[in-house]
């Protein structure tokens, strides 16, 4: 029901979603006796989708999320395992293409790659199925991430390959079954620094202790708060990726996924 629901509502909430849904219900109203009203929803899906893709409000929403999470220290020694969430990788072209077709977040691939060869004793465990609603059958992301990895210098006895996941929650959840942490094992999260606040926070609740090591940045840091955006598909991205994650910290919050609303670092983070 929840994975339904994130596909659904979820979906139709986002900003460039919701706006142009307002502004086809204008254009109807305008053939109906409300049409003053919906020459003002017009005006107003209009003006919003202007705020949203030429203004500093995408970033003003994406700082929180991205600087919640210092980047992962070196000095606290040697993981003995590295797990990294899917989303980097689409796997419908990539099954029409037979090759991986990277998407926007590929740089948690690629950080992965760069930490594997960094410390060539810790495990890799990759967790990403398809979050098809309709059609679970279809390629997993994991199945290419594989070949990906192996193409990096990665051999395949280093990797855990999870490809059941659907949402974050079951990448945690799965992840936890796969890697079977032991007491004193080391194990990182990877995954973008935007998604690492609630992905943290659904660690926590399944009981695998990790540490975060977000990456995948998309802000240059404070200085992004006064920028106007000159392409509005920048500042679009930008609110589209923040209005989602801070929906699903909500969601999340509210269906007992997570302690915390807005998860933080900890002694141990």
């Amino acid at each position: 029901m929840f994975f339904a629901f994130s596909k659904t509502l979820g979906i139709m909430l986002l900003p460039i979603n919701f706006l142009i849904e307002l502004g086809l219900l204008g254009v109807l109203l305008l053939l109906t006796r409300w049409a003053k009203f919906g020459r003002r929803l017009l005006v107003a899906s209009t003006l919003l989708l202007a705020l949203c893709g030429f203004t500093p409000l995408g970033s003003l929403l994406m700082y929180p999320l991205e600087s919640r999470f210092p980047p992962w220290d070196a000095s606290r020694g040697a993981p003995d395992g590295i797990v990294v969430l899917g989303g980097g990788i689409d796997p419908d072209p990539a099954a029409a293409h037979g090759e991986a077709a990277f998407s926007s977040s590929a740089g948690r691939v690629i950080s992965a790659a760069q930490l594997a060869h960094r410390f060539p004793s810790a495990r890799i465990l990759y967790s990403g199925g398809s979050a098809n609603f309709l059609n679970d059958t279809s390629a997993r992301e994991a199945d290419y991430a594989v070949k990906v990895f192996e193409g990096l210098g990665i051999p395949k006895e280093r990797l855990i390959i999870e490809r059941e996941s659907r949402n974050t929650f079951e990448n945690a959840e799965f992840s936890k079954k796969l890697a079977d942490p032991k007491p004193g094992e080391h194990w990182l999260l990877l995954t973008s620094a935007f998604h690492m606040p609630r992905s943290i926070g659904i660690f926590r609740k399944v009981g695998f202790a990790v540490e975060a090591c977000p990456v995948d940045w998309r802000l240059a840091g404070e200085r992004d708060l006064t920028h106007f955006p000159a392409q509005s598909e920048e500042g679009l991205q930008h609110t589209n990726l923040a209005v989602r994650e801070w929906l699903g910290l909500i969601a999340y919050r509210l269906t007992g996924r997570t302690d915390e609303l807005f998860p933080g670092p900890t002694s141990t983070n």
